[in-house]
């Protein structure tokens, strides 16, 4: 019999979007449960991500009005999936996606609005959306927090002078210099600036503001949750996961989880030995968005308690830059815009620039270019942002000084400075000022999806497509980067971690990107990260309190014995 530091119903391992829910369902069943957190602070991937939740029919959507039907949903998820993901987990997660949803809303910090007009990631499929289904967490002033803000991760998104920006605001001001939308959401931002000396308050967006709200839902119920706390192994006693043995403060600690433990601790993001090992060629430096704490410890800790994994080789990929002083600045609207192309190392284009994310570094990877160039001229420069460079700003000379840069005055003499021929990227950029000319890209299909004109210019025929053609031109070195990896265990339509046969690790769950993803080699739309994780966590959290499948989330209920712990 072990001898245990602390007992707990669930032990909840990490503490982004998906840990955060499993707790408040948790408690919501009548559960105690515990919050640890391996960093000095909360909030995980999710903290420090652009925040977007991709739920069908949460409550946000349906009080816009949406509606899908079951149908369309499993249609577009099932087609996008490949036959990779079974039909159970992707029912699980459109089924009850909604109720967990609800779960959180029922905290009066808990709040969402719709970012109306970003699409699906594939809205021309069966079951896409052009409207799109992301929602994202509405500002929140920080300082609400107590003591606990300074426990919070920081992200990138907060502005200059405390200007904050949702993902709404930063389609409008992308075109600031194009539409007059783009010129009144200067004008608000301005007025943020100036109402937020006035009031001295903190406000954050994104990611930030989702981990803030549900930081706050933690403690209203009174959930514990320790910070720099670092699970070293999963304790297993007659083929069940019981609990945990972590570091804290120094010490060794074993926390019971009578009722089984949740992994929800991230994926290998910055392990570079499982990189080297699971990732494909190109794809293995670490450029990763994620939270620098993820190295794969619930992944490899759930493989020794039996657990098999899945989509290891894959990641949720974004293209990215390298700014001089070393962090990975990520391209999501800037391939979108308007004269530019993107060509690999023999000078020719190989995908849509503007596609999702995820399936541009895919044809990346399969056409072998590692690193690949973004060629745009002075025009594009001057009208769009890029890589959070105002539009007609200079790049920093780093740029220029590490090679991530290259100027030239004519596309010839750009070629030879990239190491690309002259001949062929002259041959491409001529091509493509084609396609610009006739309003249609021929060759890649740019600017026919809904997803790629969201952030695209809407004063021109094709706001996707723009000739090059004015000088100086500019070629911007484009790497392999990652918001997290997106292989880890196999689980089950209620989360439980599943062997190599298929059976099930008694006593463990996991969720978010330590569980191979529902999404397997695709992305549904914006949030497809987080919204799986909190559904996931919400379903095991329900298994694990011997909650029936068909059961809506019941009246909230006390957790016994628990106390609010702020960190550590």
């Amino acid at each position: 019999m072990s001898t245990w530091s602390d007992e707990f119903d669930l032990v909840v391992v990490g503490s982004g979007g998906g840990g955060m829910t499993a707790a408040l369902a948790a408690v919501d069943a009548g559960l105690s449960v515990v919050v640890i957190e391996k960093g000095a602070k909360f909030g995980g991937s999710t903290g420090i991500s652009g925040g977007g939740i991709w739920v069908p029919n949460n409550p946000t959507l349906r009080k816009a009005g949406h509606d899908d039907s079951r149908a369309s949903v499993l249609e577009y998820l099932t087609t996008i999936t490949g036959g990779k993901v079974p039909a159970t987990r992707l029912a699980a997660y459109v089924d009850h996606g909604p109720a967990a949803m609800e779960l959180l809303e029922r905290s009066k910090w808990v709040r969402f609005a719709w970012t109306k007009g970003y699409a699906d990631y594939h809205p021309e499929l069966a079951g896409g959306r052009p409207q799109g289904r992301s929602i994202e967490a509405k500002p929140f002033d920080t300082r609400k927090l107590g003591e606990d803000e300074a426990h919070q991760r920081p992200n990138n998104l907060k502005g200059p002078l405390g200007l904050w920006v949702t993902a709404k605001d930063y389609h409008d001001l992308a075109m600031v210099k194009r539409t007059w939308q783009g010129r009144r959401a200067s004008l608000r931002a301005a007025w943020r600036v100036s109402s937020n000396a006035v009031r001295r308050r903190h406000m954050a967006t994104g990611g930030r503001a989702l981990v803030a709200r549900m930081r706050m839902a933690l403690k209203d119920a009174g959930i514990p949750l320790w910070l720099e706390t670092t699970m070293t192994s999963l304790v297993v006693e007659d083929g069940s996961v019981t609990g945990i043995v972590a570091t804290r403060d120094g010490a060794e600690v074993r926390i019971r989880g009578r009722r089984g433990v949740l992994l929800a601790a991230g994926g290998f993001d910055h392990n570079p030995a499982m990189r080297e090992r699971h990732l494909p060629p190109g794809a293995r430096p670490d450029h990763s968005l994620g939270a620098v704490e993820n190295t794969g410890d619930a992944i490899t800790a759930g493989q020794a308690a039996g657990g098999a994994v899945d989509l290891m080789d894959d990641a949720w990929w974004m293209p990215s830059v390298t700014h001089p002083a070393g962090a990975t600045i990520p391209l999501v609207s800037e391939r979108a815009i308007p004269g530019q192309v993107i060509v690999g190392t023999d000078g020719k284009r190989f995908t849509n620039e503007a596609s999702p994310y995820v399936n541009f570094v895919h044809d990346q990877l399969a056409s072998g270019n590692e690193k690949a160039w973004l060629v745009m001229d002075s025009r594009a420069r001057s009208r769009y942002p890029f890589a959070q460079i105002l539009p007609g700003a200079p790049f920093p000379q780093g740029f220029y000084d590490q090679g991530i840069v290259h100027r030239a005055d004519t596309v010839a003499e750009l070629a030879a400075a990239i190491g690309v021929p002259a001949d062929t990227l002259r041959a491409t950029v001529d091509r493509f000022n084609g396609y610009a000319r006739a309003g249609r890209d021929e060759e890649f299909g740019r600017g026919e999806s809904a997803h790629d004109r969201y952030y695209g210019d809407p004063t021109l025929a094709n706001p996707n497509l723009d000739v090059i053609d004015r000088a100086p031109y500019y070629a911007v070195r484009i790497e392999v980067g990652d918001l997290g990896t997106k292989g880890g265990l196999v689980t089950d339509d209620r989360g439980r971690v599943l062997r190599e046969d298929g059976t099930v690790v008694a006593g463990l769950y996991a969720t978010g990107n330590c569980a191979a993803s529902v999404m397997g080699n695709d992305y549904a739309g914006p949030g497809a990260t987080i919204g799986p994780s909190i559904v996931f966590g919400y379903l095991a959290a329900r298994h694990a309190a011997g909650l029936s499948d068909d059961r809506k989330t019941p009246p909230a209920a006390a957790a016994p014995g628990a106390t609010v712990q702020s960190h550590r």
